[in-house]
């Protein structure tokens, strides 16, 4: 199994001297993306109603317990990045951490499936959904992640979704209340302009 991994991340592996244009591209989708999901989030629960909120809130949830179950998995099974067993070509930093399942790719899927499978921002579910994948390939090209790597992702974040969403009765009402005392201390003067949604 694990020399399938390394012969499928050889194949999407960049070569040792890449074109400028694949290695800029490579680099934005690998480390700027992601930040399109806390700014989608944002807009969502500045500009949303209550509906849209609760979405985002859950979506979040999705996110955040995507994250931990990667940590917990990583404490209990290392498995090595590419560069850290030597293999194929790395070129962007990275911390020697265990590679599986991605973190990025896990949150990224995590709030893609978890909008994907609420009625009201389905459409921007699935469309982040597919973004995920040149993200993956990025990630792959640029040595830092295995494909098996983006398959546990795939896994982790699919159950984070389920699981948030069926279990949403547990926490989302206190979370909201909260959120929202929050946000009505934080932005009393934008919502009194008119600017942010109360």
């Amino acid at each position: 199994m694990e020399s399938l991994n390394h012969t499928f991340f050889l194949w999407l592996n960049a070569p040792e001297h890449p074109s400028a244009l694949a290695l800029t591209l490579a680099i934005f989708l690998a480390e700027q993306l992601i930040w399109a999901v806390p700014v989608l989030i944002g807009i969502g629960w500045l500009r949303g109603g209550e509906a849209t909120r609760k979405a985002m809130l859950i979506a979040s949830a999705s996110g955040l317990l995507g994250l931990l179950i990667n940590q917990i998995i990583g404490l209990a099974w290392l498995h090595p990045r590419p560069f850290m067993i030597g293999l194929g070509h790395t070129l962007i930093p990275h911390v020697a951490d265990s590679s599986f399942p991605s973190d990025h790719l896990t949150l990224w899927w995590a709030v893609a499936f978890s909008l994907a499978l609420q009625r009201g921002p389905r459409i921007a579910g699935v469309a982040l959904a597919f973004l995920g994948v040149p993200i993956a390939w990025a990630r792959i090209y640029l040595g830092v992640h295995f494909p098996f790597d983006i398959l546990g992702a795939i896994a982790v974040a699919a159950i984070c979704a389920w699981l948030t969403l069926r279990e949403v009765r547990w926490y989302l009402v206190p979370s909201y209340q909260l959120a929202t005392g929050i946000h009505r201390w934080l932005f009393g003067g934008l919502i009194a302009l008119g600017w942010v949604r109360e």
